[in-house]
């Protein structure tokens, strides 16, 4: 393995027995990486690389964007978001049930012992967030079965660094991002529908997303909407 600069991002090169080049950027470190073939040259491996920055940008804004909401204090005045909307989040103190309530379609309520840590405050929030995606999610998909054709069995609820959902074809379970409380009821609908389309085309390719174009024509700008970080 060696390393090369290109536009002051450093990148891992690793040549191996294989045919294509493969580039990658790693959620939990961000370190960029490109797998080739021994017999590639040195320069044609640049070329690529350089060809591929916009993507390689655009990724590495994703994860500082992701780690940023990741530092979050969870104190008053912070922006928080519920279904697309963005709100100020107001932390008040009690002796009674914790919990959040939105206020005046303004402010998020958080409820919270005077001594809570950043761990505790973050933890009622996000278990708000969970309860409101479980409340919403087994009536779209119930609604999306009847429209697709397909049955899934079961699905969960958890946090994902790089991807809004994922499905197991043959268990036909979903997982759906926590972070998708945070979005407009339609992104979460769109991420559903996704999921279930694997139910009947396993990859993403052109029958895939003729599925997608056929039960959400507007899927693209969904997708686009979905992608646009929230600062």
């Amino acid at each position: 393995m060696y390393k090369i600069i290109v536009s002051d991002i450093e990148i891992d090169v690793i040549k191996k027995n294989i045919k294509n080049l493969y580039l990658s950027v790693h959620p939990q470190d961000g370190k960029v990486k490109i797998s080739a073939p021994k017999k590639i040259s040195d320069d044609a491996i640049r070329t690529f690389a350089i060809s591929k920055l916009p993507w390689i940008n655009k990724q590495l804004s994703k994860l500082e964007k992701q780690e940023k909401q990741f530092k979050m204090e969870f104190i008053s005045g912070e922006n928080h978001y519920y279904q697309g909307r963005k709100y100020l989040l107001n932390v008040i103190h009690t002796n009674k049930k914790q919990k959040v309530e939105i206020r005046n379609q303004k402010y998020i309520d958080l409820y919270v012992r005077e001594n809570a840590t950043l761990e505790q405050r973050k933890k009622v929030l996000m278990e708000w967030y969970r309860r409101q995606l479980k409340a919403k999610i087994p009536n779209t998909i119930e609604k999306w079965e009847k429209i697709i054709g397909v049955k899934v069995d079961s699905f969960g609820i958890k946090l994902m660094k790089t991807k809004w959902g994922t499905c197991n074809i043959y268990d036909k379970r979903i997982w759906i991002n926590l972070e998708l409380a945070k979005k407009s009821e339609r992104c979460l609908e769109y991420v559903i529908v996704h999921e279930m389309v694997h139910l009947l085309e396993r990859y993403h390719n052109k029958i895939f997303y003729m599925y997608m174009d056929k039960f959400i024509p507007n899927w693209r700008e969904i997708k686009k909407e979905l992608n646009d970080l929230i600062n």
